[in-house]
């Protein structure tokens, strides 16, 4: 069996990532190869997008979102994604389809039982959470508890309103999606892994539950489902997962200096962040508030982190740069504030 050194991880992760060159895709097949992207704040893909494709402009991806071709909803770990209409109904089913769903089953009977009614409740008007679940205790006699509002939105299809994901976005308010046949949760779980993996392998199962929030019981399920798959070792001995001729650049490949959005999916894909994420730099990362992951990659690492203070990206590196690393990064910098402005 092969053994994968860390930097041949990371550049195969950045290169599924679109992370060592900048490509002409076009917004719905670059969040399908993606796997979608990070989208807890809504202006988040607009700058993932920036770092990934080639001539992009804010505008293709307002209207994907106004165009229904692309949504933002609660999928992986329960949080805030941006995916493909099509790649929704497939995560959803795969996620929230049946009881393997991270959600515990208390509050996914909840959700189930009460999915027609919440959805034709919410229809297409856009509603706030405030009054969806005023509705929810006034109409069924429930407390609002933990959770049920996530199981409302993956059991009803409640996805954020379009308007709220443009860069000139709206407050939060929801809108449910009509109802559609859902695929098979099992056979889309099995999708779902072969998908994780064209995006972040090669990795292990550990990695592909921490990505997607699934019992490590139902991955080795789904993993069995979707074989066949190639094997490699990591440097410490691990069974990695990889698709088929999925691409393997080599450990020297070049890797652009690229600034990064809060909570990037290429931070968050992997039990084991070591790819991406230098160990010494995990603290560093840390802020009072929480976890601050809008970071800048220096030869394919985390090398620090980026804000953005009277329209000016400020860089705080964890340690000193070479000066072509500090020249490729201020390039980077004048363009996203360009981009921003």
């Amino acid at each position: 069996m092969r053994t994968l050194t860390l930097r041949e991880l990371n550049r195969a992760t950045l290169a599924r990532q679109l992370l060592l060159a900048r490509e002409p895709l076009a917004v719905g097949a670059a969040l399908e190869r993606l796997a979608g992207l990070q989208a807890q704040e809504s202006k988040a893909p607009y700058i993932g997008f920036r770092a990934r494709l080639a001539g992009f402009e804010r505008a293709e991806l307002e209207e994907a979102l106004l165009s229904r071709a692309a949504v933002r909803a609660v999928l992986m770990r329960n949080t805030i994604h941006l995916v493909t209409l099509a790649d929704y109904r497939l995560m959803s089913a795969a996620l929230y389809g049946d009881d393997a769903s991270p959600l515990p089953p208390g509050a996914l009977a909840l959700g189930r039982r009460f999915a027609t009614r919440t959805r034709a409740f919410v229809g297409t008007t856009p509603r706030t959470r405030a009054e969806l679940m005023s509705w929810f205790a006034t109409t069924h006699g429930f407390e609002e508890a933990p959770l049920h509002w996530y199981a409302l939105r993956a059991c009803a299809d409640i996805v954020h309103a379009p308007e709220t994901g443009l860069w000139k976005g709206k407050r939060p308010c929801f809108v449910a999606l009509d109802e559609a046949p859902a695929p098979d949760p099992a056979a889309a779980r099995a999708e779902l892994v072969r998908r994780y993996l064209a995006a972040f392998g090669p990795a292990t199962v550990a990695d592909i539950g921490a990505w997607a929030g699934l019992r490590i019981r139902d991955v080795r399920l789904a993993v069995a489902a979707a074989e066949p798959f190639e094997r490699y070792a990591d440097e410490r001995g691990r069974e990695l997962l990889d698709l088929p001729g999925a691409p393997l650049p080599a450990a020297e490949t070049p890797a652009p200096a690229r600034l990064l959005p809060r909570w990037d999916n290429v931070i968050l894909a992997h039990a084991d962040r070591a790819r991406i994420i230098p160990p010494a730099y995990r603290q560093a990362m840390s802020l009072v508030g929480g976890a601050d992951y809008q970071c800048f990659l220096v030869d394919g690492f985390v090398g620090g982190r980026w804000r953005l203070e009277r329209g000016k990206v400020v860089l705080e590196p964890f340690a000193p740069l070479s000066k072509p690393a500090q020249r490729e990064l201020a390039g980077e910098a004048a363009a996203l504030e360009a981009f921003l402005r």
